[in-house]
C-alpha cells in the first residue's frame, strides 16, 4: 500500500470539508503536506491502520482518544502547536459524531468513507484501551458513583502525582502574583494557597472545612502558617493516606484531621470558613444547588466560603452542552463545567453574598505547562509508575487543557462568598483588592 499519508491526507479533507492543518506521516514511512502547510511545524503520525478503525466506528474525539491512549497515532514535534491546529476541526465542532456511514448523505462522501474502510484494514475495531472509563453503576453524581469517579482519577498512584505535580503536591491552578510567571511551580503553588487563606482571613484557632483536600497542602499551610484547626475530607483513600503521613511528618496532626468522607455528609459545622478548591468541577449541575446549600448550611454566620473553580465560555443553547468525550472516558468521569454566571447566580441562591470574583485563567495555562514538563522529562519512570496509555492520556489532556486555557475556551475563577448576617455586616474590607493603576 503505497503512500498512505496522501491518501490519508486526500480521504481526511474529503471527509472534514476542509483541509487538513498539519502534516501526516502514515503506518508505511510516507508523508504529506497539505498546500500551505509547509514542511516544518509538528507532524501527526498514524503509526499503525487500528488508529483508522477505531475512527471509523467512534467518529470524531472518541475514536482519536483510543487511539492516542493505544498509541496508534502521536505527534512529532510541538504538541501544544498540534493541538491548537487540531482544534477547529475537534473540540469546536461539537457533538460526538453517528456511525460514519450513516452519518453521509453525499455520494462524494460516500466514496470517501468506502475508500477509508478499504485503507483501515480488517474490521472489527480493536478493544478501547483498558484505562477508559467504563461499567459505571448508579445515577450520575450519586454518592456511589462519584466515589467510583474519583478513585479512577485519583487512586493511579501518589508517586506518578508527585513525578507530575512535584514537592507542593497543589493538583490545581497555581499563582503568580508578579506581572510575568517569575519563580517556581512550587513557589506560585505555595502562593496561592497563601492567597485563599488571606481571602479567608484566617486566623488561629479558625475551623476550616477543606473540600476535596487533595493530598493535604491547603489543610498543612492553613494550620503550619495560620494556626487554624482543619477537617478534610476526599473520596480517594489514596490521599488521604497521603496527607495523614504528610500531617504527622509536619507534626500537625493535633490541627488537622483528613477524613474519607463525601462533602454532603459532614455534620459538625459550622465553619469558620470552607475552602473548595478544584472540587466543584465533580459535583455536576443537577447537584450544585446541593453542594452551595450544604456549604452554606456549614458556615456560621460572617463565615466565608473560596470556590476555586474552572468555568467554560457558556453555550447559545445551554441545553446542548455536553461533556467533553474524552475527559469523561479518560480523565474525570462525570465531571461537568459550568459558566461562571452559572456559578455565581447558584452561590447567591443558596444565600452566599459573593463579595469577589478573580478570573486566573491565564495561571493554569502556565501551571498545565510545568506539570507536562515534569511529566515529560521523567517520562520512562511515569510510565513504569502507572501504564504506557496513562502516561499518554495525562499528557495530552494537559496540554490540550493548556492550550484551552491561552485561548479563553475555557476558565479558572476564585469566588469569595460570605454567609453575611441579618445585620448585613459581611466583615471584609471596603477594597478587598486594589488594582495596579498601570499595566
Amino acid at each position: 500500500m503505497a503512500d498512505a499519508a496522501s491518501r490519508l491526507t486526500t480521504l481526511a479533507e474529503e471527509l472534514l470539508g476542509g483541509p487538513l492543518p498539519v502534516r501526516l506521516r502514515a503506518w508505511d514511512g510516507s508523508e504529506a503536506s497539505p498546500p500551505g502547510v509547509g514542511a516544518s511545524g509538528p507532524v501527526l503520525i498514524v503509526r499503525d491502520r487500528r488508529a483508522l478503525r477505531r475512527m471509523i466506528w467512534k467518529p470524531g474525539e472518541l475514536g482519536l482518544a483510543r487511539a492516542w491512549v493505544a498509541g496508534e497515532i502521536d505527534v512529532e514535534g510541538d504538541l501544544y502547536e498540534l493541538l491548537d491546529r487540531l482544534s477547529g476541526l475537534l473540540w469546536e465542532r461539537g457533538g460526538e459524531s453517528r456511525g460514519l456511514l450513516e452519518s453521509v448523505r453525499d455520494p462524494r462522501l460516500r466514496a470517501a468513507a468506502r475508500a477509508l474502510l478499504r485503507l483501515a484494514g480488517p474490521l472489527p475495531p480493536p478493544q478501547p484501551p483498558a484505562e477508559e472509563m467504563r461499567g459505571r453503576s448508579g445515577s450520575r453524581h450519586s454518592r456511589r458513583r462519584d466515589k467510583q469517579a474519583i478513585s479512577h482519577h485519583y487512586d493511579v498512584g501518589n508517586d506518578f502525582y508527585a513525578l507530575v505535580l512535584g514537592p507542593s503536591m497543589v493538583y490545581s491552578c497555581a499563582y503568580w502574583p508578579g506581572p510575568a510567571a517569575d519563580g517556581t511551580l512550587e513557589e506560585a503553588q505555595r502562593d496561592k494557597l497563601d492567597l485563599i487563606a488571606r481571602k479567608l482571613n484566617l486566623k488561629e484557632g479558625d475551623r476550616l472545612l477543606d473540600v476535596g483536600c487533595g493530598w493535604g497542602s491547603m489543610a498543612i499551610h492553613a494550620a503550619r502558617e495560620y494556626g487554624a484547626r482543619v477537617v478534610g475530607v476526599t473520596l480517594s483513600r489514596e490521599q488521604a493516606a497521603f496527607a495523614r503521613k504528610r500531617i504527622a511528618e509536619e507534626g500537625l496532626t493535633d490541627l488537622i484531621e483528613i477524613r474519607v468522607q463525601d462533602y454532603r455528609d459532614v455534620t459538625d459545622g459550622p465553619y469558620d470558613a470552607i475552602s473548595s478548591i478544584g472540587m466543584a468541577e465533580h459535583v455536576g449541575a443537577v447537584k450544585y444547588r446541593e453542594y452551595a446549600d450544604t456549604l452554606y448550611a456549614l458556615l456560621k454566620p460572617g463565615g466565608r466560603l473560596l470556590n476555586h473553580q474552572i468555568s467554560r465560555r457558556p453555550e447559545p443553547d445551554e441545553e446542548a452542552y455536553e461533556v467533553d468525550v474524552f475527559i469523561d472516558a479518560y480523565v474525570f468521569p462525570d465531571g461537568e463545567l459550568a459558566p461562571m454566571g452559572r456559578t455565581l447566580s447558584t452561590l447567591e441562591d443558596a444565600g452566599f453574598e459573593v463579595r469577589d470574583v478573580e478570573a486566573i485563567r491565564e495561571h493554569y495555562a502556565l501551571t498545565l505547562r510545568r506539570w507536562v514538563g515534569n511529566l515529560e522529562r521523567d517520562w520512562d519512570r511515569a510510565v513504569r509508575l502507572t501504564s504506557p496509555g496513562r502516561a499518554r492520556i495525562w499528557r495530552l489532556y494537559m496540554a490540550a487543557s493548556a492550550v484551552s486555557f491561552e485561548r479563553n475556551r475555557i476558565g479558572v475563577n476564585q469566588f469569595l462568598a460570605v454567609k453575611t448576617p441579618v445585620s448585613g455586616v459581611s466583615g471584609t474590607a471596603l477594597r478587598p483588592r486594589v488594582w495596579n493603576e498601570k499595566v
